[in-house]
């Protein structure tokens, strides 16, 4: 070995980094001791300490630690040891250790790595990260590459490139590329304020794709005032600037909120500025089917409208059911599969309007008006002038309207029907009046008398 003027380090130029979309050269910017130099059979090695910073000609990449080692020839590695920092025009860096690989022009960063994108203000945290530039005629665009559970911290932006709260992404393995697209595998979970999700794997598009897919058992979860549960084996993201516009939860789907528990093979939401405003649900092989308290619905397909957080209006198409509960005894899905306990409403179409009550302080969601079309059929039960019993009456018609009492009172109000009204008013029987035990008894007559 022999020693070399800080000058002599400049072969390590022999050596080149992706930066800027170019091969580049390093540059010695400076060393706080002399380094060293040593011979081999597969070219010189050259060793410098006491705090070394290198640069690549004509870019604004930088490299810092507290020690180099380069090693030459056909090898193409550097070492930095010690209180590393990486830094160009997209990113910056720190790590524990750092290797450059001349082959495959390849960064990594190894031990407590902190990575900021300057772009868009994403960070990301974790005990690994090999760190590809964009080079011409190798790659197009920068990729990442990160194991052992790292942290991402995902910062969308509004309209006029604000930033605003963060998503929090966790995974065992994540795969980066450019500055909007990224995947994730093992155990992934996002959370924020307003959201948060759980699957085996993900892969998020922010650019041009804007767009998302969750798989392996996901379930995305709404938070807030208006939370919202939802489950399948596949779903699918849309956003736009950033921000979830629409999910499509596909393969034995089921969605949980304020107002309805819904399933189907397919479930579709529509969000608008982080609420919920519609949802919509479809299905062969699992026909969509919602249930409250208060009432069911089923059919071929399902709307459901929520603007201001609130049901506002459901629709039924194809074989459409809907069912209100009596009493307590008969809410929800039982009123489904015991159709006689209920009050019910059938036809090939059927709109369905709610109203907001308030009751003991809170908003509550109760059926308004119901309207069913062609071949509609209504189940409904009656009350005597009293209120006292309850009869039964089923009719037919092309178009029939239901409109509930409301408030705390889920019994139907009145029916109107129109064209080919047909049906059937069935009331309780009368008790027959006891005999008077006081009244003389009835006089036989003499047998053979007329």
């Amino acid at each position: 070995m022999r020693p070399f003027l800080s000058l002599g380090f400049l072969a390590l130029c022999a050596t080149s980094l992706s930066a800027q979309g170019e091969s580049c050269r390093f540059e010695l910017i400076h060393v706080g001791q002399q380094g060293t130099s040593m011979e081999t059979s597969t070219g010189t090695n050259y060793f410098a300490g006491g705090g070394v910073i290198l640069g690549c000609l004509g870019t604004k990449v930088r490299m810092s630690s507290d020690s180099v080692a380069s090693y030459g020839g056909s090898i193409g590695i550097v070492q930095f040891l010690g209180n590393v920092k990486y830094e160009d025009t997209t990113i910056t860096m720190t790590a524990t250790n750092g290797t450059y690989f001349k082959q495959g022009e390849r960064w990594e960063a190894r031990g407590d790595v902190v990575m900021q994108n300057l772009e868009s203000g994403s960070t990301l945290a974790g005990p690994s990260l090999d760190y590809y530039r964009a080079l011409k005629g190798t790659r197009d665009t920068l990729e990442m590459y990160a194991v052992g559970r790292p942290r991402i911290n995902f910062v969308p932006q509004d309209s006029t490139g604000k930033s605003e709260e963060p998503y929090v992404i966790n995974a065992d393995r994540v795969r980066m590329k450019g500055n909007d697209r990224m995947w994730g595998a093992g155990r992934v979970t996002i959370d924020r304020s307003d959201f948060a999700s759980t699957s085996d794997s993900m892969r998020l598009d922010t650019g041009a794709g804007s767009d998302g897919t969750l798989l392996g058992s996901p379930v995305l979860r709404g938070l807030g005032a208006d939370s919202f549960n939802l489950k399948g084996h596949r779903i699918d993201l849309k956003l736009d600037q950033r921000k979830l516009t629409s999910v499509l939860a596909e393969g034995d789907a089921k969605a949980i909120s304020t107002d309805i528990d819904l399933v189907g093979d397919t479930i579709y939401l529509d969000v608008e500025q982080d609420k919920l405003i519609q949802t919509q649900a479809w299905g062969d092989s699992i026909r969509p089917f919602a249930h409250s308290t208060d009432y069911s619905i089923r059919a071929d397909s399902l709307v459901f409208d929520t603007p201001g957080q609130h049901l506002q209006e459901s629709r039924a198409f194809g074989n459409a059911w809907v069912g209100g509960a009596v009493d307590s005894s008969s809410a929800g899905e039982d009123c489904y599969r015991n159709y006689r306990v209920c009050d019910w409403l059938s036809g090939d179409t059927i709109v369905a309007q709610f109203a907001q009550h308030d009751s003991a302080g809170k908003t509550r969601t109760v059926l308004h008006q119901v309207d069913a079309e062609h071949h509609a059929r209504a189940h409904y039960r009656t009350e005597n002038a009293k209120g006292a019993e309850r009869g039964i009456n089923y009719s037919r018609a092309e178009r029939i309207t239901v409109t509930m009492k409301g408030k705390d009172d889920n019994g139907v109000d009145r029916v109107h029907l129109n064209v080919q009204v047909d049906g059937v008013q069935l009331d309780p029987l009368k008790q027959p009046v006891p005999a008077d035990s006081t009244a003389a008894p009835p006089v036989t007559p003499p047998r053979g008398s007329r």
